[in-house]
């Protein structure tokens, strides 16, 4: 069994009272690998200046990590089945509507992956659905959630 930690870290400012909402939710994350993001709510959710827009907030982490998994599953995969991948990205997209209970909730993540192979490596379009279906089986983070997490392929 493994374990992995993250310390979020947030302090009031001096001036702030608090108690009346209107506080910074400005904080850092930080990580074992000794990273740090400064992290903050959504502006969508607590209006600026109480969220910071520069800063990364759970929702984009969130989808940040399904698509980040997805593609670690993807690589390990591809190189197994000797396709040599030069160049992987995804413009990852989450969905915050009300869940079946009624909750705010991310419902939808869609991956929109595009991956760039050495010429004589590249699988068929076929082989290349099988690839995206088997990271998204593997993959640990969206076997963790309820969220319907979709993964459509770019070309």
């Amino acid at each position: 069994m493994a374990e992995y930690t993250a310390q979020v870290r947030w302090q009031r400012g001096a001036q702030e009272t608090f108690t009346d909402q209107r506080y910074s939710r400005r904080h850092t994350l930080h990580f074992d690998g000794g990273v740090v993001l400064p992290g903050s709510s959504s502006p969508s959710v607590v209006p600026l200046p109480m969220s910071d827009a520069s800063a990364v907030d759970p929702e984009e982490l969130f989808v940040a990590a399904l698509s980040s998994c997805h593609m670690l599953w993807f690589l390990s995969l591809a190189a197994a089945r000797g396709h040599v991948v030069d160049l992987y990205e995804d413009d990852a997209r989450g969905t915050m509507s009300r869940n079946a209970e009624g909750r705010l909730a991310m419902t939808v993540v869609t991956l929109r992956p595009r991956v760039g192979f050495a010429d004589a490596s590249a699988p068929d379009a076929a082989a290349l659905a099988a690839l995206h279906h088997a990271a998204h089986e593997a993959c640990f983070i969206a076997s963790s959630v309820k969220t319907e997490v979709r993964c459509e392929p770019r070309l």
